[in-house]
């Protein structure tokens, strides 16, 4: 389903910190890295891997457009298309169970506990690989941020989730406790960290937004993008994809993944995101993927316009 972007037709529109936060090249780290925040809670990460063969890099990979396409369609589409997607998202995962390994009990992939923390991790995320890319965020709109992602949650059912960043990081610290590094979560871990996932998956963001990443960043940033673009992606001892978004992990997640990342990494993650946002902002606009144009477009409108209180 292609989104059709509207000023005012869908969950947010360009008045949002929604639209100002995914009209940036950021969308796969962030996905990445709720992943793997996802994966340290058992249930969640049992529920996707005894359902999702990820092992099979293009089932892996399948899984991953899916996920792209769908937050493109809830950011950037109708109502009416956000609520159609988010059905087909429902429909799945009602037929989905898992089995507690640990209690050898049976639960549904559709659980509340279980959406409720897929929700926050994916918010926390975005919003995380947002900043540390450089997106101007005061205070309040990062509220506002996690506060407009009520409106994706209520899509999927949820109602009681945190409203504002105080509220977003008292659920991820009281979540601790129910969190481990199980055998699945570093399975995932390293499959996140592949090689060879993480050239396809970038492959396939870079197309979705237009031309290939090595042509993108290559022509337009060389030194800042090298990091990005060194075979086999490389940054430090781990393939660039997985490793900008593990860089920004919590320093406790990275812990119970037994990593105990310095503050280099997490500069040169930093850095490396700066530069990414930097060369896709160079871009022409033909390059760039229609929906994210299409939105940059309404948001510049209306930020001209006499008295508008635009998020562009």
């Amino acid at each position: 389903m292609k989104a059709t972007v509207t000023s005012g037709g869908g969950l947010f529109g360009p008045t949002s910190i929604t639209w100002r936060i995914h009209t940036e090249p950021l969308a796969l780290p962030a996905v990445l890295r709720a992943f793997q925040l996802q994966a340290l809670h058992p249930r969640t990460i049992r529920g996707i891997a005894q359902n999702c063969l990820l092992d099979d890099p293009e089932v892996a990979r399948e899984r991953l457009r899916r996920q792209l396409a769908y937050l493109t369609v809830r950011t950037f589409g109708t109502r009416e298309q956000a609520e159609q997607a988010a059905e087909r998202v429902r429909r799945v995962h009602a037929r989905l169970i898992g089995l507690d390994t640990d209690t050898g009990t049976l639960f549904r992939v559709d659980d509340e506990e279980n959406l409720r923390w897929v929700h926050c991790v994916e918010t926390s995320s975005h919003l995380e690989v947002a900043l540390r890319a450089g997106v101007p965020l005061t205070g309040a709109e990062a509220d506002a941020y996690v506060a407009e992602q009520r409106r994706s949650a209520s899509l999927v059912g949820l109602r009681d989730v945190p409203g504002d960043v105080p509220e977003l990081r008292d659920y991820l610290e009281g979540m601790r406790p129910y969190l481990s590094a199980t055998d699945e979560a570093r399975d995932a871990l390293r499959r996140s960290l592949s090689p060879q996932l993480s050239l396809r998956i970038l492959c396939l963001w870079s197309r979705s937004h237009g031309a290939p990443l090595v042509t993108q960043a290559a022509a337009l940033r060389p030194k800042l993008a090298a990091p990005l673009l060194t075979a086999p992606l490389a940054l430090g001892s781990l393939p660039a994809a997985g490793a900008l978004a593990f860089a920004t992990l919590p320093e406790w997640a990275k812990e119970m993944y037994g990593c105990h990342a310095g503050k280099a990494t997490e500069y040169a993650a930093g850095t490396a995101l700066k530069a990414l946002r930097v060369a896709a902002a160079a871009l022409p606009d033909r390059l760039v993927a229609p929906e994210i144009r299409a939105a940059r477009g309404l948001m510049r409108a209306l930020a001209g316009a006499p008295g508008a209180d635009v998020a562009a």
